[in-house]
């Protein structure tokens, strides 16, 4: 049996060079007591910030603190991602954690203080020449006053903060502690227990059996605590409107968006485009259907393979000259920092024995990004590689082009730049295919990131509208209606020619996202927007490459939408969801010719 290494035994080529960040464990012990002196200086300014001079030194002292403890924070935690097991880093981040939580405490203060003044002093502070540093910070907080309430009401809402997580920490006791799932028959006919990680591989199954008794188990032991799981979702809603009618927002939906201050406009032209398209989506359905040699498409047969057993390996070297030819689009400049990155150890590459599983890219300002990995030698690692390397050059751009306070981009934009990459990748990959099998293998892993990732988490966003609409209209919100919403959504995306089974009603009280509201449609978004600017990168080239790369040094200086606008993707309007749907629908034409050759 292949035994994985100790971390000790994995070479040095392998692994990230942390040393960047900190020399040594004394490093770290010397910047975790400057910070720790640095809390010291703090409490001098609560009561003071009234006067330029103040506020511009406590917000210094502000980015000072909060750059050392985000380097010591990374540090700890990713020494602590390469064994799980190893108590030395298990103690050091927990360590660091706790000087996170010190460092929040010590500086709540300077928001409410500064938003305290009144607004004529308020706008006279966004104006003085000796803030106009922070003018952008400033107007962001004017921008969140209307929401912010007094002293004693904001004390009382910090308060019920433990009392709203509770939904949402209940479903996941109940979703990933107590809830127990039958034996399901696998491919060898044995009894294997059904559980959420083996659900998808049953689903991935070639044998339809499989695939449908571990479909109709998994629904049927949700359907049992359909009335526990409603109440929770239900409960969920309920904390949301309290909080938007508590912060005087018109609605949930705006609540949630005001923060990335995105119109609502957004959330809904993304519904309509997405519904102006399901023409297309129905049609790959029925491609589906024909493919898999079946009289009706079940919701089960979702993930099965259309391709008969094919599998394509690909070493990690090769799969790096593939991502970085796969990326020649963006030029010499991004390539340039790609291969910095390739060269001087950013990457943690293999798995090792207690090492965190899954993959991600992070870092810390001042020092370059780093990626952690897993790698097999498999299609799904090499996309996972160049989306993780989008990542970490998005960041290493922003960090080089911004000063800290403006260099962290949102969650809203955090997708684009790793999806771009993707959707580069995959269109290299289908050009230089010549091989039918593999070109069909190809497409149907791109046909389905769509299908998951725009029409599915849109499907889940229009849910979450469409729930919380009628909980603010003043109906209940009772298990039968959740299905009964959720059923008539399945039937509208998939089409009327697929047979939507009747379990599939159930999936609601499947999806840990719900709990927290308004958050899959960035998924969807984000996708649009990569696809968008990988279409226009391949048509115009130069002309929206500096546009593009614009983006990337963005960081955080404006909101996500203007950031976007510049570098021509306009969000606040349909379009870039068209684009992408224009580059679905090529795929799908793609994919019927080959299925007819």
């Amino acid at each position: 049996m292949n035994q994985l290494p100790k971390r000790n035994d994995v070479p040095a080529e392998h692994r990230w060079n942390l040393q960047d960040l900190f020399a040594s464990q004394e490093a770290w012990d010397a910047e975790y007591q400057k910070v720790k002196d640095a809390l010291k200086n703090v409490g001098r300014f609560e009561g003071k910030l009234a006067d330029p001079a103040s506020i511009k030194e406590v917000f210094q002292l502000e980015d000072e603190i909060s750059i050392h403890t985000e380097r010591l924070y990374v540090y700890a935690n990713m020494k602590h991602h390469e064994d799980m097991a190893d108590p030395v880093y298990q103690a050091l981040s927990d360590k660091s954690k706790k000087l996170s939580v010190e460092v929040g405490e010590a500086l709540s203060f300077v928001s409410p203080e500064i938003l305290s003044l009144s607004d004529e002093v308020l706008q006279a502070l966004v104006g003085h020449p000796d803030l106009a540093f922070y003018k952008r910070t400033l107007e962001e907080m004017i921008r969140q006053k209307q929401h912010v309430l007094g002293k004693s009401e904001e004390a009382l809402l910090a308060q019920v903060g433990n009392l709203s997580q509770a939904p949402g920490t209940i479903y996941g006791m109940l979703n990933n502690a107590d809830l127990k799932f039958p034996k399901v028959k696998n491919e060898q006919g044995e009894e294997v227990e059904l559980t959420h990680g083996r659900y998808i591989q049953f689903l991935e199954s070639r044998n339809r059996e499989v695939r449908r008794e571990a479909f109709q188990k998994m629904y049927e032991t949700y359907g049992k605590q359909k009335n526990t799981i409603a109440a929770t979702l239900a409960a969920n809603v309920t904390k949301n409107i309290f909080y938007a009618k508590a912060r005087k927002y018109p609605s949930t939906l705006e609540m949630s968006l005001f923060g990335d201050k995105i119109d609502k406009e957004v959330y809904t032209n993304l519904i309509d485009a997405v519904h102006d398209s399901l023409p297309l989506m129905h049609r790959y359905m029925e491609l589906r259907r024909k493919l898999m040699k079946v009289d009706q498409l079940h919701m089960y047969d979702l993930f099965a393979p259309l391709v008969d057993e094919y599998k394509l390996e690909i070493s990690y070297e090769e799969a790096k000259e593939k991502v970085k030819e796969s990326l020649e689009p963006l030029g010499p400049d991004y390539l340039k920092v790609l291969q910095e990155g390739f060269d001087n150890h950013w990457i943690d590459i293999y798995e090792n024995e207690g090492k965190r599983n899954g993959a991600y890219s992070w870092g810390a300002y001042g020092t370059h990004p780093y990626v952690l990995l897993n790698h097999k030698d498999n299609l799904n690692s090499m996309f996972t590689l160049t989306h993780e390397m989008g990542h970490a050059l998005h960041s290493y751009l922003s960090d080089e082009n911004q000063p800290y306070r403006y260099a962290q981009y949102t969650i809203f934009l955090a997708e684009v730049a790793s999806t771009l990459n993707e959707a580069l990748l995959m269109d290299y990959m289908l050009k230089h295919s010549s091989d039918k099998k593999e070109k069909m293998y190809l497409l149907t892993y791109y046909m389905d990131q769509f299908r998951t990732t725009v029409f599915r988490q849109t499907m889940f966003a229009e849910f979450e509208k469409i729930i919380h609409e009628k909980a603010e209209a003043g109906e209940s919100l009772t298990p039968q209606l959740f299905s009964e919403i959720y059923y008539n959504l399945n039937v509208q995306y998939y089409g009327k020619e697929m047979a939507v089974d009747k379990d599939i009603e159930m999936e609601w009280a499947r999806i840990p996202h719900f709990y927290n509201s308004f958050y899959v449609y960035k998924y969807a978004t984000g996708f649009s927007a990569a696809t968008s600017f990988a279409k226009q990168i391949l048509d115009e080239g130069q002309p929206a490459v500096d546009r593009y790369l614009g983006f990337l040094k963005s960081g955080g200086s404006d909101y996500s939408l203007n950031i976007l606008k510049k570098a021509g993707v306009d969000m606040s309007t349909p379009e870039p969801i068209k684009q992408a749907m224009s580059v679905f629908k090529d795929l799908l034409e793609q994919m019927e010719k080959l299925s007819e050759a």
